[in-house]
C-alpha cells in the first residue's frame, strides 16, 4: 500500500500505485482524473451521477448499490477486485468512488487488497485508512468483508464484537470505549 496524507480527504487517495479511492466530488473532477492517469472509474452509488462524463478514454463502470448494512456488496467483491487487477495488468489505474468515499468504495478497495495483494482484512483496513483516515465501512459491509476474508484465507484478522454501542468490528473497541461517558 502506498502513500499517506491528508490529500486523500478531499482529493484522490492513492491506495496502491494503480488503485485510487475518493468521494463523488473528487471523482467528477476531470483534471484530477487526468493528472493521476486514471483509466477506469468505478462508481459505487445508488444512481449514476449526473456529473460530467469521465474524460475521453476513461472506462466508466457503475455498480448501483446503497450504503446500507443489508446491501449485498459482497456480491461485487470478486468482480471489482478482478477488474482492478486487469486494469493494472494493462498498465492502467482504477479509481473507486462512492458518495463520501467512506464505506462502499473503501470496502471494495479492501476486498481487492485481500484477494490480489494477499493481505489480511486488518492490514487492508490499515492501508486504506492510512491514505483516507475517514474510511469506516458500515457494519453490514464489515460482516461481508469478514466472511470474504474467511473464504480467501480460512481465518479472520477482524471479528464482530458486542460493545456498549452495539455490534462493531473488534478494531473499533477502544474507540467505542472512549465514546462512553466516564
Amino acid at each position: 500500500m502506498h502513500r499517506s496524507g491528508l490529500a486523500g480527504l478531499s482529493g484522490l487517495c492513492e491506495v496502491t500505485d494503480h488503485l485510487y479511492l475518493s468521494n463523488a466530488s473528487a471523482a467528477s473532477d476531470a483534471a484530477q482524473v487526468i493528472r493521476h492517469d486514471i483509466t477506469c472509474v468505478i462508481n459505487v452509488t445508488e444512481t449514476r451521477s449526473r456529473r460530467p462524463a469521465p474524460p475521453p478514454g476513461v472506462e466508466y463502470i457503475h455498480i448501483p448499490v446503497a450504503d446500507s448494512p443489508v446491501t449485498p456488496l459482497g456480491d461485487h467483491f470478486d468482480e471489482v477486485a478482478d477488474k482492478i487487477k486487469l486494469v493494472a495488468e494493462r498498465g492502467g489505474r482504477t479509481l473507486v468512488h462512492c458518495n463520501a468515499g467512506v464505506s462502499r468504495s473503501a470496502s471494495l478497495c479492501m476486498a481487492y487488497l485481500m484477494k490480489h495483494r494477499g493481505v489480511t482484512l486488518l492490514e487492508a483496513h490499515r492501508g486504506v485508512r492510512t491514505c483516507r483516515p475517514i474510511v469506516r465501512p458500515n457494519n453490514g459491509f464489515w460482516k461481508q468483508l469478514i466472511r470474504y476474508e474467511m473464504e480467501l484465507r480460512g481465518c479472520n484478522s477482524v471479528r464482530m464484537t458486542t460493545s456498549s454501542i452495539g455490534e462493531i468490528p473488534d478494531i473499533y473497541e477502544e474507540e467505542a470505549r472512549n465514546m462512553m461517558p466516564v
